[in-house]
C-alpha cells in the first residue's frame, strides 16, 4: 500500500496543539510504544544493509532515502505518519517563524540565509551547452489583468506543457536522441490525493485545487500514480512574492517545503528504491515569475512523533535539513512564451537536470562537455558564414555583391560547409572499406554499425578474412581538412597519434590483455583511378587519404553502463580498478601514460576469448603522453589536478583520474564544471573532506585504501606502486595473492592479426 493514495481525497488530520518547545518529544518511538529504547530515530532501524550488494549491479541506494522494511510495526507507524502529515496551513504556521528569520536580509552584506542551490557559472555552463538547442513550447502563459476560470484552465495546460517541454528537450540533449521520453506530466490537488491531467481535472470540475503539477516517473507501470514516483514538483501559485520585491514568501517557501517533505517520506516508503539522493528540487512559480526551492536531509535522522507529527518535521527541517531558496526572476515574457535564454527558467532547466539526474545517472552527454563546444560554435560561425564587425553586432555579407553591406539570406547550396561538403567521412551499415597499408598490403573490413561517441569517428566492423570476430574501426580525418577544424584534430588524434602509440607498445613487446591491440592501419584505397603523385599523398578524392585504425577487443564504454544499469557492485568496481592498473603499468614499461582516463575511454569486453569474466579495458591512447613535451587531454571532471595546474602529468596522474572515474561509476556525485578554477577547487574540497574516500568505502574497504594511497601521491614526483595494489586486488578478484605473471599474452584474434598484420612504425606526427 502506498501511503493511501488509493483514496480519492483524504481528510486533513485534526490540528494539534503547537504550544510548548519542539524538544519535548526526542524519545521517537518510545513515546508510542513502537521500541523499547529511548530516543530511537529512524536511523537506528532502516539503514540500507550493506551485506549482500556486491553479487550485481543494482542502483546504489541512499541510507537515508531507502530503509529496509524489518518491521511491519514500524513501517506502519511511518506510513501513519506520513498520510497525516496533510495540512498545509498547519506545517505552514509552525514553520514560517523561522522562515522569516532566515528571509530576513542582512544590512552589511545584502546576504539572506538561504542560499542559492546553484552557482552562476553553473547556469553560464547550461547556457552554453544549450546554444541551439530547441524547447518547443505549445501553450503560452495567458497574461491578463482579469481572472477568470478559463484563463486557469490556459494557465495549467501551459504549466503542464513547459513542465513536459523542459523534460523532454534535456532527456533528448544529455541523455537519449531518439528514446521516449520516460516520464510524463500529472497534476495533484494535495499530498494524499489522486492525480490527474489538466483535460481530467477540468472534466471533473477539480481544477480549481490543483497546488501544481509533477513530472512522474513510468519505471513502475503502475496505473495509480504515488507520490513516490514524482521527480520533480512544480508548485503553481497565484503570487509567490513579497509585494513587489524579487523575493518569495515566507508562506510560498513554506509551502513547498511541505511538498518536499511529503516527497522524501514517500520515497523512504517506497519498493522501487530508483532515487539514490536525499534531496528534492521544487520548482516555484506563478505566471509571471518563477524559482526553485531545494530540500536536502537526512531523513535518518528523523524522529518520529505520531502524536503531532509536524512538530517532529519542523525540528527535524531546523536540525537536520539543507533549504536553499533561487533568486525570482522572471519566467514569461508579456506575450506569455517562456524566456528560454534567461536566469529564471535556466534555474528551473537545471533544477530540472539535476532531478533527472537523480533518476538516471549521470547523462550520456555532460554539460561540460557541451558547453566547450562555445567557443567552437562561435569560431565556425565566423568562418562559415564569413562574419565582419558592425559596431557591437556581427553581420554576414558578401562585399561583391552588396555594396552596402546589406544582412543578406544565404542559400544553403552555396555555402562552403553544409552538411554535403562535411569533412568527416559518414559510413553505414554493410559498407566495404579497403584498407592500404604500406607494409601489409590491401585488407577489407565491413561496417556493422556506429559507435560514434562525442567526436570518436568510430565504427564496429568485421575483417573480410575472418568475419566471425567485430573489431573496432576508427575513421580519421581527411588531410587537407585538419586545419579549419577542431573536431577533425581529435580524429587525428584518435587515428594517426593512437596508431603511433599501439605501435611503440608493440615494438616493445609489451603485450597485455587489458591493452587494446592494433589489428592494422593505413590509408582508405578509394574505388576508381587515383591521380595521387606518390604513395604518400592524395588525390583530390574525398576518400583519398582517410587514416583508418583498426584495434581489438569491443566494447561498451563505462559511461553508457553507468547509465543505463546504475552504479557498480563492489565486485566490479574492483575489477575495474585493477584491470585498468594492469593496462597502466604495462603502457608505463614503456614510459607512457594515457593521460585521458574517464569513463568514455573506458569499455566493458564481454566474454573475450571465451573467458568467463568480463574484462575493462582503457582505450583511446591517442592523447597518451610520450615525452615532456606531449599535453594531455584536459578533461575538467576527470584530470589530475596537476594536469589542470600545469598542462603535464605527474607520475600519478592516471592514478588520480582512475580515482575520480571509480567515485564515479560507485554512485558518486561529480559537479559538473566550467573552468579549470572551479574544477581545481572541487579536487581540493573533495580530498580535503574525504569525500572520495567515504563514497568508495560505502562499496570496498579496499577502494577506500586505494583512494588514501592516490591522495597520498596527488602532485608529487613519486611513482604508482602498481605491483603491490594489482597483488592486493587480484587477491580480492580471483582469490590468489599472485595469479603469475603480470603481463599476460596478448588479448587477440588469432586469425586476423595474421591475415590482416601490423603497421610496424605507425604514421609519425
Amino acid at each position: 500500500m502506498k501511503l493511501g493514495f488509493q483514496q480519492d481525497d483524504l481528510d486533513s488530520f485534526p490540528g494539534q496543539s503547537l504550544d510548548g518547545s519542539f524538544r519535548e518529544s526526542r524519545s521517537g518511538f518510545l513515546q508510542n510504544g513502537l521500541d523499547s529504547s529511548p530516543g530511537h530515530s529512524l536511523s537506528g532501524s532502516f539503514q540500507n544493509s550493506k551485506s549482500g550488494a556486491s553479487s550485481h549491479r543494482a542502483s546504489s541506494l541512499s541510507t537515508s532515502s531507502t530503509f529496509i522494511h524489518t518491521s511491519k510495526r514500524v513501517f506502519k507507524a511511518i506510513k501513519d505518519y506520513a498520510r497525516k502529515l496533510v495540512d498545509v496551513n498547519l506545517f505552514t504556521r509552525s514553520l514560517e517563524g523561522w522562515i522569516l528569520d532566515n528571509l530576513h536580509v542582512d544590512t552589511a552584506n545584502g546576504e539572506q540565509s538561504f542560499r542559492s542551490p546553484f552557482m552562476i557559472d553553473e547556469l553560464r555552463a547550461l547556457d552554453f551547452a544549450l546554444e541551439g538547442v530547441l524547447f518547443q513550447q505549445l501553450f503560452r502563459m495567458p497574461c491578463s489583468p482579469y481572472a477568470s476560470d478559463d484563463l486557469k484552465e490556459d494557465k495549467y495546460l501551459a504549466l503542464e506543457d513547459f513542465l513536459y517541454a523542459i523534460a523532454d528537450g534535456l532527456w533528448h540533449t544529455f541523455w537519449h536522441k531518439n528514446k521516449p521520453l520516460p516520464y510524463f506530466v500529472s497534476c495533484p490537488r494535495f499530498p494524499g490525493s489522486k492525480f490527474y491531467t489538466v483535460e481530467k481535472a477540468i472534466s471533473r470540475g477539480r481544477l480549481g485545487g490543483l497546488c501544481g503539477a509533477a513530472l512522474i516517473s513510468k519505471t513502475s507501470g503502475n496505473l495509480q500514480v504515488n507520490w513516490d514516483e514524482v521527480v520533480e514538483f512544480a508548485l503553481f501559485r497565484p503570487d509567490i512574492m513579497i509585494g513587489n520585491e524579487l523575493t518569495f514568501s515566507s508562506t510560498t517557501i513554506c509551502e513547498a517545503l511541505f511538498y518536499g517533505i511529503h516527497i522524501l517520506l514517500s520515497r523512504s516508503l517506497s519498493k522501487y528504491g530508483a532515487v539514490t539522493s536525499d534531496s528534492v528540487f521544487l520548482l516555484v512559480l506563478d505566471s509571471k515569475f518563477g524559482g526553485v526551492v531545494k530540500l536536502m536531509g537526512d531523513l535518518a535522522k528523523l524522529e518520529l512523533n505520531l502524536r503531532n507529527p509536524y512538530e517532529a518535521v519542523v525540528e527535524w527541517i531546523k536540525c537536520h535539513a539543507e533549504v536553499s531558496v533561487s533568486p525570482l526572476d522572471r519566467i514569461w515574457n508579456k506575450l506569455g512564451n517562456a524566456n528560454w535564454g534567461d536566469l529564471g527558467t535556466l534555474q528551473l532547466l537545471l533544477a530540472t537536470y539535476q532531478s533527472l539526474v537523480q533518476w538516471n545517472g549521470p547523462p550520456r552527454k555532460s554539460i561540460a562537455s557541451l558547453a566547450s563546444d562555445h567557443s567552437l560554435h562561435l569560431q565556425k560561425r565566423r568562418m562559415e558564414y564569413r562574419l565582419i564587425e558592425n559596431e557591437d553586432a556581427l553581420v554576414p555579407f558578401q562585399q561583391a555583391n552588396h555594396q552596402y553591406r546589406e544582412i543578406i539570406e544565404l542559400d544553403e547550396n552555396d555555402n562552403p560547409f553544409s552538411e554535403k561538403q562535411s569533412s568527416r567521412l559518414k559510413l553505414k551499415q554493410g559498407d566495404i572499406l579497403i584498407l592500404e597499408d604500406q607494409q601489409q598490403g590491401q585488407k577489407s573490413f565491413q561496417i556493422q554499425e556506429s559507435l560514434a561517441i562525442g567526436n570518436c569517428c568510430s565504427y564496429s566492423a568485421v575483417a573480410l578474412e575472418y568475419p566471425a570476430g567485430l573489431l573496432t574501426l576508427y575513421v580519421g580525418a581527411h588531410p587537407s581538412r585538419l586545419e579549419p577544424s577542431w573536431e577533425d584534430m581529435s580524429l587525428w588524434y584518435q587515428v594517426q597519434r593512437q596508431t603511433k602509440v599501439l605501435n611503440i607498445l608493440k615494438q616493445r613487446g609489451i603485450s597485455c590483455k587489458y591493452l587494446p591491440e592494433i589489428i592494422a592501419s593505413g590509408r582508405i584505397l578509394h574505388s576508381g583511378p587515383c591521380k595521387k603523385q606518390s604513395p604518400i599523398g592524395c588525390c583530390d578524392h574525398p576518400c583519398c587519404g582517410t587514416p583508418i585504425l583498426v584495434t581489438f577487443p569491443i566494447g561498451e564504454p563505462l559511461s553508457s553502463i553507468v547509465t543505463q544499469d546504475g552504479p557498480f557492485s563492489s565486485e566490479e568496481a574492483i575489477r575495474c580498478c585493477r584491470d585498468c592498473l594492469a593496462a597502466l603499468r604495462s603502457a608505463k614499461m614503456a614510459s607512457i601514460q594515457h593521460g585521458d582516463i574517464c569513463p568514455e575511454n573506458i569499455i566493458h569486453v564481454v566474454n573475450a576469448k571465451g573467458a568467463s569474466n568480463t574484462l575493462y579495458i582503457p582505450v583511446s591512447w591517442g592523447r597518451a603522453v610520450l615525452e615532456d613535451r606531449d599535453s594531455p587531454a584536459i578533461n575538467l571532471q576527470f584530470s589530475s589536478a596537476h594536469a589542470l595546474q600545469h598542462g603535464k602529468l605527474c607520475p600519478s596522474s592516471d592514478a588520480e583520474s582512475l580515482a575520480y572515474l571509480l567515485y564515479v561509476v560507485c554512485g558518486g556525485t561529480m559537479e559538473q564544471q566550467d573552468s579549470i578554477e572551479s574544477a581545481l577547487q572541487w579536487r581540493q574540497r573533495c580530498w580535503a573532506k574525504r569525500l572520495i574516500q567515504q563514497q568508495l568505502g560505502e562499496v570496498s574497504a579496499l577502494l577506500k585504501a586505494f583512494a588514501d594511497y592516490v591522495d597520498s601521491l596527488c602532485g608529487t614526483p613519486y611513482p604508482v606502486d602498481y605491483d603491490i595494489w594489482l597483488k592486493r586486488l587480484n587477491r580480492a578478484v580471483d582469490g590468489s595473492a599472485d595469479r603469475g605473471k603480470l603481463i599476460e599474452e596478448p588479448l587477440r584474434i588469432k586469425d586476423v592479426a595474421e591475415s590482416s598484420g601490423t603497421s610496424g612504425g605507425g604514421n609519425s606526427f
